[in-house]
Parts: structure tokens; sequence; C-alpha cells
């Protein structure tokens, strides 16, 4: 069943997605080439989160171990953070989930460290602006396979390959809820979009094929060839005056 969510649900995913957007802005500032540690932006996630009022909504979470998903370049997501020193030239996806007041906010992010490839670049940017192709689309009378469609048809025409195996998701008093938001499908399919809906669009996109695998410590998915993969995500909600982006870091 998919909630609906009231203006003062809405408010409070949004203010899970301030302090989310903080972190985001926090974490991504404090990478350094060579010096930083995975497990040390993951700490400083977990600070910032705590510090202003909210819970990590990853900690625990069906066993995971931290606070943070951190997928270093061919690490499409669910990465654990470990001792790895980000190099310059790496892209990191940084994934946080914050709770407030009992209700989710879910977000990912991936940054250049330093000077990285053009083709590295490249793939950032259009894996960005396929997230904002499919948000476009989050309005009252549209379907889920019109925000789909929207997201594997930028990405595609680029050049690029959308991971089927991973879709976004519902969200609000729990983590994960009713309706999967694939990054993939046909336009006019899927549940039709009614207002108070709210949700995570997130493109996986990678630079060779879409085929991935888990590593052995059955979260971390990596790409299938070892080329590089992007992931943004926001929390959206659908308004009568369209999509509101309940993560946005502006």
């Amino acid at each position: 069943m998919i909630h609906l969510k009231n203006g003062s649900e809405i408010a409070k995913m949004g203010l899970a997605g301030k302090i989310l957007a903080k972190t985001m802005k926090e974490v991504s500032g404090s990478m350094v080439a060579g010096k930083s540690r995975l497990i040390d932006l993951d700490e400083l996630a977990n600070k910032i989160i705590l510090a202003e009022g909210g819970i990590p909504s990853f900690k625990g979470y069906r066993g995971f171990p931290a606070s943070a998903c951190i997928s270093v370049n061919d690490r499409v997501v669910h990465g654990i953070p470990d001792e790895y020193v980000v190099q310059e030239g790496d892209i990191v996806s940084l994934d946080f989930g914050v709770i407030w007041d009992g209700w989710h906010a879910d977000s990912a992010w991936t940054f250049p460290v330093g000077e990285v490839s053009d083709n590295a670049r490249r793939l950032m940017n259009v894996t960005k602006e396929s997230l904002y192709q499919g948000i476009a689309r989050a309005k009252i009378g549209n379907r889920i396979g019109d925000i789909a469609n929207a997201v594997q048809t930028y990405v595609e025409k680029n050049g690029y390959s959308i991971v089927r195996d991973l879709v976004g998701h519902g969200i609000g008093q729990n983590l994960h809820e009713e309706p999967n938001v694939p990054n993939f499908g046909k336009p006019r399919k899927g549940p039709v979009l009614k207002g108070g809906m709210t949700f995570c669009i997130e493109p996986m996109v990678n630079e060779g094929t879409a085929r991935v695998l888990t590593l052995d410590d059955d979260w971390t998915v990596v790409t299938e060839d070892g080329k590089l993969s992007a992931h943004f995500e926001h929390t959206v909600a659908v308004t009568a005056d369209g999509p509101l982006i309940l993560t946005s870091q502006e």
C-alpha cells in the first residue's frame, strides 16, 4: 500500500532532509586526497546527524554496520566504509539516511576527489542530470513509468548503462516503502502519481555494462566489468505545486 503524507508529515521529512543536506555538504567538503579514510567520513556523518538531532537511518538497518554507504569508483552502492584512503582522481558516492521525529529522508551524491578524468566527470554530470529529468516528471497525474523512462532515455542517449538490479523506493515512516521507482521502463506504466506521495529517485549509472555483482560482505555492489559507476538520489514529494525536493543541498 502507498501511504500518502499530509503537509505536516512532509514537513518532518523535509527537516530530516535539511540535516541530510548539511551532512552531505560537510562530509564532502572534508574529503582530502591521500588523507581521508572512509571510516573517518562515516564517523563524521554520524556525528553531524546526531548533533543536529537526527538519527542515522542506515546504522543497523538489516544489519548494516555504518551510518553511511560510501562507494568508490566501480562500487555502485552500499559500500561499507573501511580503511581505504581516498585518492586524487577517485569518484566517491556518499549515501546518507536521516530520521527526524520518526520520518526518513534519503539522498546520495557522487563527488570528485581533486582532478578527475573527463570520462568520470561526464559520467557524474549525466547521472546528476538524469536524476533531475526524472524529478521533473514527478507530477500529479503522471505515472511511475514516466519518471523511469525519463531517466533511462537521458542516460542511454548519452551512451551509459542504467543498473537494473536496484531501484528507487517509496519512503516515509519506513526507509523503504511502496512504490518501487525503477530507473528504466515504459512511460504511462505503473502507479498513478498522487499528491502526498513521497519517494526516492536514484539513478545508478555505469560507464560500461549495466551488470553488477555483490561482494562477499553481502552489501557492496560493484560493476561487473570494473568500470566506473555514479549514483545520485533525492527524496521527492509529489505536491499540487509540482515535485518538491526534500533533500535539496541549495
